[in-house]
């Protein structure tokens, strides 16, 4: 059912073709010179970043599920995929750069649709919020470095983030001053303009003007590197090369996941009551087809950019229709502006870079998050440790493996509380510091696990179960599994010989609360004929008012132990 406020949204919103037509001019003028600039972090040529702002553009529009999200070049797959094109193509030959470009872009929407074909959509939740907010921190890092030379003009050759922080600071004398003034410049109207207007055409207005000064000063011919030629006109056809194909698959295999986690970030965060949902699976096929159409037409791998996003949504764009708009005005530029860019000083390039990506890394998520719980921020801090250390493409690796490890921590050690009632009232609850009156039943034990029982944690929870029996002594334990989901083979093995430890040392073994699934396995496993009906009981108060009641010699409330 339609919650009654989306009508009313989409009933204030307005409609025909004019606010998409607003909104994809005024993306491209954020998202084109973006583009060019990412291209740059990746080693490739300006032209392939607008060719990303065409094709990738296009294709997602006519097929995702998402209304308003653009997709193209990101800082992130930017960083990527120039990490695994500089590991084929190490003398950066034109050529082969660019066959690799084409086959890393075919690997990427090839893994991406296989990914839909085998419904993995889930998989853009293997990578926690803390590991991805680490991680992008190093990204943000590493670029702001990449594009430090840049800015002062000269060259270091790449050996490791903390050897490039070396390598820089020990060509800080040859700093060329009018590049470095170029930058300075650039960064005065970024950050000026994004002050006053947030998600403005700030990227259009300080690449027109290092275009125009280029022009007007001859800047190249005192030193300041630009872009170059550019070539004019729609891309050609390339093909991919089997060749490269095994060497490529691990970096592409990355791009994959986090396109895929990009896209589908930004698409939830910029739907608004009343749109379709975003689905995951859906999403796998958009972005793959994507990449895969972009790849062989000359474009860097792509995926949903939350930036370019914002700036259709708060440019009043409601559909698909406004990316389209925004292509449109890239191939424009192909055919008619190429010659013109080529003034464009590598220095305002490398300046957008920066200023658009550094944002990437967020103090003050990492300050949340260790406020909240100091083990997710040491993820996060080992996810950005993991990029500077060993690069972008292994660091996703570490990322992804950091979020494993979390997972199966938490899953490995759940929560187990012994449970007190509140006192004169009937609420059950674990007992803590907090509510030191709660009272508890001498002789009585309630035990409370918590999540799926099964292999992985077994043994842990019968541990703190013995545990407990051994701390309180009580005559009756009664776990209640009112908060267990489901209870695997291996659990059912450690409850049976858990039951003959406990039987041995006097101890008698209560079950209470069983779902009907957990009900069902402690059948089939003749548990309930091995502990009797009478110990199995429909909910915690149910075996609180049987124990009172033996204790007291009156005869045992009858429940029915048989629902949950």
């Amino acid at each position: 059912m339609t919650h009654p406020m989306a009508h009313d949204v989409a009933a204030q919103q307005p409609t025909g073709l004019r606010p998409d037509l607003v909104a994809g001019l005024t993306a491209a003028a954020v998202v084109l010179p973006k583009a060019m600039a990412y291209a740059t972090v990746a080693g490739l040529p300006v032209a392939v970043g607008l060719y990303t702002a065409f094709v990738p553009m296009v294709v997602y529009a006519l097929l995702g599920t998402s209304r308003v999200l653009s997709v193209s070049s990101t800082t992130t797959l930017a960083i990527l995929a120039g990490t695994q094109l500089g590991l084929v193509v190490p003398d950066g030959d034109p050529a082969r750069l660019i066959t690799a470009t084409v086959t890393l872009g075919v690997l990427v929407g090839v893994f991406l649709i296989a990914a839909r074909l085998l419904r993995l959509g889930f998989v853009a939740n293997f990578i926690s919020a803390p590991v991805l907010t680490g991680f992008k921190a190093g990204i943000g890092l590493v670029i702001v470095l990449d594009q430090v030379p840049k800015l002062l003009g000269v060259h270091i050759d790449k050996a490791g983030f903390f050897r490039d922080i070396v390598s820089v600071a020990q060509h800080l004398p040859a700093t060329s001053l009018i590049t470095l003034a170029v930058a300075l410049a650039t960064f005065a109207v970024l950050i000026v303009l994004e002050r006053l207007r947030p998600h403005s055409a700030a990227p259009l207005v300080a690449v027109g003007g290092a275009i125009a000064a280029s022009w007007f000063l001859g800047l190249h011919a005192q030193g300041v590197s630009i872009v170059g030629t550019i070539p004019q006109g729609l891309p050609a056809l390339t093909l991919p090369s089997l060749d490269l194909i095994a060497e490529l698959a691990p970096g592409a295999l990355g791009l994959a996941l986090m396109s895929f986690t990009e896209t589908i970030a930004a698409g939830r965060a910029f739907a608004r009551p009343g749109d379709p949902p975003i689905d995951a699976n859906r999403e796998l096929v958009a972005t793959g087809a994507a990449n895969l159409a972009g790849a062989v037409l000359g474009a860097m791998p792509a995926g949903g950019g939350t930036s370019q996003s914002a700036v259709v949504r708060s440019a009043g764009g409601l559909s698909q229709k406004a990316s389209l708009v925004t292509a449109a005005a890239a191939l424009a530029t192909m055919l008619l502006l190429a010659p013109v860019l080529g003034l464009l000083p590598n220095a305002t390039l490398a300046a957008v870079v920066i200023v658009y990506s550094v944002g990437l890394i967020q103090p003050a998520e990492f300050r949340a998050i260790r406020n909240v719980r100091s083990m997710e921020f040491r993820w996060a801090v080992v996810a950005c440790a993991g990029v500077l250390l060993f690069g972008t493409l292994k660091g996703i690796v570490i990322a992804v493996i950091v979020s494993m490890i979390g997972l199966a921590s938490q899953t490995a050690h759940p929560r187990v509380s012994v449970i007190g009632r509140k006192r004169g009232a009937d609420v059950l609850r674990p007992l803590s510091p907090e509510h030191p009156d709660d009272e508890t039943f001498p002789g009585l034990l309630i035990v409370r696990p918590e999540g799926r029982l099964f292999f992985v944690n077994a043994q842990y929870v019968g541990e703190r179960i013995q545990a407990l029996v051994q701390e309180h002594r009580p005559q009756v334990l009664t776990l209640d599994l009112s908060r267990v989901p489901d209870l695997e083979y291996s659990a059912l093995q450690a409850l049976a010989e858990g039951e003959k430890r406990l039987s041995a040392a006097g101890v008698e073994l209560w079950l209470a609360a069983l779902n009907p699934a957990v009900l069902e396995s402690a059948r089939r496993a003749g548990l309930d004929q091995h502990l009797g009906q009478d110990r199995l009981l429909f909910n915690a108060r149910a075996a609180i008012a049987r124990y009172q009641a033996r204790q007291a010699g009156a005869p045992a409330p009858q429940v029915d132990s048989s629902a949950s």
